[in-house]
């Protein structure tokens, strides 16, 4: 097919005027058209930011509540955790190095812990160490828990070797007791059989003139002084050495001769009574050997008429006794 060009038909005036007049008239249009589709368009971008800024308060909120939900779980398990270990710090009383330490270390995980879940702001970092510390404090305390249950198990068994001890410790105690007894015993026996006997009194009246020679005499208005000697027997069981033994002289009215200035004074005997005695002797006893004593006694006033009593007492015991008897002096006395 062939195709030819000609030419436009040029137009008219009056038809240039007609579409210059349709065209004013489409403007008013055209504008509103475009007014509509930005109104539109404005709209469209508000409810669009709406959504978005909703969608961002919505994922907010919803971070919000799970880091509360996060942090009232953890402070939940701190608690849990801690009323365990106070548990366990109730049922021991015995403390040693190791548990201080451990003490000292659940403490200040406890207020590092409390310090994160404090904060109201709380990064899920910071929930993250907190977390991570609780676990780390469950496994401390199940470790204390562990330690306890060495130290009761080591204080039982203290225990029950306290008690075999103590008992051992009695009856060890019951047997020194007995032997103690038994020897307290022998030892009284022993002492009681080494107590020495006197015998063989021998007591004169002796006047000392005045050039020096002495007299015996039995007026007692002469007598200056009274010698007094007798025989400690043979003793088998009484050990050599220093011996006491107390000389009581009994007047004739009854009395007690004592002179506190010539050395008198008291002992008690073996049935706990203090007696008086006249002169201690101090005596160097040799083990079964008999030994002779004499002694002077001179009071420094008159002695009276009547009997004189000699007793000598050795170990709390009277082992042996003598008499003197003085007499009125006569026209040849």
């Amino acid at each position: 097919m062939a195709f030819e060009n000609y030419p436009e038909a040029e137009q008219t005036p009056l038809q240039q005027k007609t579409v210059l007049t349709n065209k004013k008239n489409n403007l008013p249009a055209i504008i509103t058209a475009i007014l509509v589709v930005a109104l539109l368009g404005t709209w469209g971008y508000i409810i669009y930011d709406k959504n978005q800024t909703k969608t961002v308060i919505d994922q907010k909120e919803t971070m919000i509540a799970t880091t509360s939900t996060q942090k009232d779980q953890l402070q939940k398990e701190l608690e849990d955790a801690a009323s365990r270990y106070d548990i366990l710090k109730t049922s021991n009383s015995k403390k040693d190095s190791s548990i201080t330490v451990k003490d000292r270390e659940i403490g200040e995980k406890k207020t590092r812990i409390q310090q994160l879940l404090s904060k109201s702001n709380a990064t899920q970092s910071e929930l993250a160490e907190a977390k991570r510390l609780i676990s780390s404090l469950n496994g401390d305390i199940d470790g204390y828990k562990e330690q306890v249950a060495v130290l009761q198990q080591q204080k039982t068994q203290l225990i029950s070797e306290k008690a075999v001890v103590v008992s051992q410790r009695d009856k060890v105690q019951r047997n020194y007791d007995s032997s103690t007894l038994v020897i307290k015993q022998k030892e009284d026996i022993i002492n009681v059989g080494s107590t020495l006997h006197a015998s063989n009194f021998n007591i004169v009246g002796i006047h000392e003139r005045k050039s020096g020679k002495e007299k015996t005499t039995s007026t007692a208005k002469r007598v200056d002084k009274l010698r007094i000697s007798f025989d400690l027997d043979e003793n088998m069981l009484s050990e050599s050495g220093a011996k006491e033994i107390y000389v009581c002289i009994t007047a004739p009215d009854g009395s007690p001769v004592a002179v506190q200035a010539l050395g008198s004074g008291t002992f008690n005997t073996r049935l706990g009574e203090e007696k008086p005695y006249t002169q201690k002797l101090d005596v160097n006893y040799t083990q079964n050997k008999k030994q002779s004593v004499s002694f002077d006694w001179k009071q420094g006033t008159n002695f009276t008429t009547g009997n004189y009593k000699i007793e000598v007492y050795n170990n709390g015991f009277k082992v042996g006794e003598g008499y003197k008897p003085l007499r009125k002096g006569g026209l040849f006395s």
